[in-house]
């Protein structure tokens, strides 16, 4: 890897690694992927462990340092990297865009991330995580619909973009009836069309398996 060269440690269907993908992909920042199967446990390695002690990913590694927790990462990378930006320069909008970017990937996703699906057993996660997501939809819903143009907040992407399309997925995956949040449904299909966002999303990643894509 050369020294200026990023290198994201992902796994296809981890949303928080997504988020990364689409920024990095928005920026057209050129970098290495490491796939870590999550799965198999490859995020509480003795190897990975010393990357992030949290046994968590992502973990971008540039310029032979790392970082973790996808906001951090979100938030270097559009300070490394200014073009496009993903946050917009009125500090009103800027926190708003925080707050939808606070409400997921704080309000929503750790509440039905992988670790805590494996304390609650195979037998309750689909109820568990389909209650979670559904409850923070309902707030998500609100806030975009005073704050959303095109997109999420206005007509620009932004870093709650990079959470929203993620999250969304995950919302199929426990079967939340999306019909309810018509302004979230609005903006992940626009931007579902966005070529950033198809470059990121899990069947084009290099981890994916064939038979899901």
């Amino acid at each position: 890897m050369s020294a200026s060269k990023p290198t994201l440690y992902s796994y296809f269907r981890s949303s928080c690694s997504w988020r990364v993908r689409i920024a990095l992909a928005h920026k057209g920042v050129d970098y290495d992927y490491k796939p870590i199967h999550l799965l198999k446990k490859e995020q509480v390695s003795d190897e990975f462990m010393k990357l992030n002690p949290m046994g968590q990913i992502p973990a971008l590694i540039i310029n032979n340092q790392t970082l973790t927790q996808s906001m951090s990462i979100l938030e270097y990378l559009e300070e490394a990297y200014p073009q496009k930006p993903l946050l917009p320069k009125d500090l009103f909008t800027r926190a708003k865009v925080r707050e939808v970017c606070e409400v997921i990937s704080s309000g929503i996703q750790p509440l039905q991330n992988l670790s805590v699906l494996q304390k609650v057993g195979d037998e309750k996660k689909m109820e568990w995580g389909h209650f979670y997501i559904n409850k923070g939809f309902v707030a998500l819903e609100q806030l975009l619909a005073g704050c959303a143009g095109k997109y999420s907040v206005g007509d620009e992407v932004t870093l709650a973009d990079c959470c929203l399309v993620p999250q969304v997925y995950n919302a199929n995956r426990f079967k939340v009836e999306m019909a309810q949040f018509p302004t979230i449904v609005r903006v992940h299909d626009a931007l579902s069309n966005l070529e950033a966002f198809k470059a990121a999303e899990p069947t084009n990643q290099p981890d994916c398996p064939e038979d899901l894509k």
